[in-house]
């Protein structure tokens, strides 16, 4: 396999003064969301100074998923089910039909690597050639064997040594280098995600990391100049991005989510799964108070027996099981965070995105575990959102819907462009190719 089959499908930046139609497709763990949306050509606003487009609604769904697990296909022939109900829904509200869509990928162990490429320029003009030529040098040396890249992102570049230059094109230099982000995961999952959606007769249009696309939709550009990093909590993964400097700049994550929450609560209470979820939803904290010890519910027991008598227990009971496991998910974090750029940035923030963060009293155990002021993020700056999707569990799939207005920053081999929003195929055909040829 060579390197150029190594890239994952990507999006060709958007015209500044076209509307374009996309539509994202989050394939996750318990849930599968499809949001269909009309990007307008819209001035700047303060607060989200990157969005060049105003992103306005028109079709969604949220159906429970099937098929996949820490946010890898298992399954494919129920996944497919899923995705195709789950996009039927969203063209009937929005009375289209969906040609291609983005793809978040949270599975496959995502991680970035910051890299630094160089390369001689013999006392020239640096070239838009030069930069295509060392970044792409940078990215293959990053791409293990059986990993697929994400994002190649530059985050600076260097002159003769002088770090810190925002753009040198142009510029003349003896040597000229690269620091890049290049954030890679697991191949086979991305393929087997891709496979799933393709069986569906819907082109990828572009694949992204989950915690990434989650940023772009919960961060204000403030936070991220001053650095932040989203912690992007789903019920299979955690997925973590650390931006600085106004730039995404590391990608970690691991394999614990709101799931192992539930499941810990179907063991420690000896009940279903379905019941566990519905005692999370509803009771689900991590604080106790002097009440919870004496305030007492009644839980089925699981099994076929209806003479099985309910148990009885204490509210501090199930505080105490949904705690522990967040405590290990936030340490986890902490370890994560401290092996990436992040922990260099005293004043940056934690915002929690994903479905997991929505248990109560998350942000306080966070602010404790991590040292650092945290807060849960929701989408901003959408328009005709649902209310329901008003919430931190939406940050991927409307973060997916900002992400085609900043493909620009990434560098892409030339084999994937492919113009976003008209469902047309590019040059080498249908990506589809990319699982054929790359593995």
């Amino acid at each position: 396999m060579t390197g150029f089959d190594r890239q994952t499908p990507k999006t060709r930046p958007m015209a500044q003064k076209r509307t374009a139609l996309v539509a994202s497709l989050d394939v996750g763990t318990s849930k599968i969301a499809c949001m269909i949306a009309r990007l307008r050509p819209a001035p700047p606003s303060d607060a989200l100074r990157g969005r060049t487009h105003a992103v306005e609604l028109i079709g969604y769904s949220q159906i429970q998923s099937r098929g996949v697990k820490a946010g890898a296909v298992v399954d494919p022939v129920a996944c497919e089910q899923a995705v195709r109900q789950a996009v039927a829904l969203a063209e009937r509200m929005a009375k289209v039909r969906v040609e291609s869509v983005l793809l978040p990928v949270a599975g496959g162990r995502v991680m970035g690597h910051l890299i630094e490429a160089t390369s001689d320029i013999r006392g020239g003009a640096v070239t838009q050639a030069d930069v295509s030529r060392v970044t792409s040098t940078g990215m293959h040396h990053a791409t293990g064997e059986g990993r697929a890249v994400l994002h190649a992102l530059p985050v600076g570049y260097t002159l003769d040594g002088v770090k810190g230059i925002r753009d040198p094109r142009g510029m003349l230099a003896r040597q000229f280098g690269v620091d890049m982000n290049v954030v890679t995961a697991d191949a086979t999952v991305a393929k087997n995600l891709m496979l799933v959606v393709e069986r569906c007769h819907l082109n990828v249009e572009a694949m992204a990391a989950s915690p990434y696309v989650a940023g772009l939709s919960v961060l204000t550009d403030d936070e991220a100049d001053l650095g932040a990093a989203v912690v992007e909590m789903g019920a299979g993964t955690t997925t973590i991005a650390t931006y600085s400097g106004g730039r995404f700049v590391h990608a970690s994550g691991f394999a614990l989510g709101g799931h192992h929450v539930t499941m810990d609560l179907a063991r420690g209470l000896s009940a279903c799964i379905a019941d566990a979820e519905r005692i999370k939803t509803l009771y689900g904290t991590v604080l106790t108070g002097g009440s919870d010890a004496r305030e007492l519910m009644s839980v089925p027991t699981a099994g076929d027996n209806e003479r099985d008598v309910p148990q009885i227990v204490s509210r501090a009971t199930i505080a105490n099981i949904v705690r522990h496991r967040a405590e290990e998910i936030f340490e986890m974090v902490r370890d994560r965070l401290k092996d990436s750029p992040f922990a260099a940035e005293p004043k940056a923030r934690v915002v929690l995105s994903g479905g997991a963060s929505q248990l109560t009293g998350l942000v306080e155990l966070a602010t404790r575990i991590l040292d650092r002021p945290v807060r849960v993020g929701r989408p901003l700056g959408f328009g005709r959102l649902p209310n329901e999707a008003k919430n931190a569990a939406f940050a991927v799939p409307t973060g997916l819907l900002v992400y085609p207005q900043y493909a620009h920053l990434e560098h892409v081999e030339p084999r994937h462009t492919r113009q976003v929003g008209t469902g047309t195929d590019g040059y080498f055909g249908k990506v589809g190719r990319w699982l054929r040829e790359g593995f």
